[in-house]
């Protein structure tokens, strides 16, 4: 019982930080200026992407989505989808939001 409580725990933590994440990159598209908005919705996609793939696999850890998040943003940048002063904000606004988490 104790491991179901403690997973039921897990869940709505993840939950919570996922639907604070989103809401935050949402309301960059009402507030934000142009760059922000890029920012954001750039990152809006692997967050979307990774946090579908936790759900998939029913782990719900933050510290496994973000390792999977660090993956995914590194796997771009070598790729060079982002570069520069892009991907410096790119990684500078994902260290922010789950900064929240911890």
């Amino acid at each position: 019982m104790i491991e179901s409580v403690n997973c039921d725990v897990t869940k709505q933590a993840f939950d919570d930080f996922v639907d604070s994440t989103q809401a935050y990159l949402d309301s960059v598209v009402i507030d934000g200026n142009d760059q922000e908005l890029f920012i954001a919705s750039y990152l809006t996609g692997h967050f979307s992407l990774v946090g579908s793939n936790a759900l998939r696999l029913d782990d719900f850890s933050l510290d496994t989505l973000n390792t999977y998040m660090l993956k995914s943003l590194e796997k771009a940048y070598v790729n060079k989808e982002v570069l520069g002063q892009d991907k410096i904000e790119v990684s500078a606004l994902w260290q922010q939001l789950f900064s929240r988490a911890e």
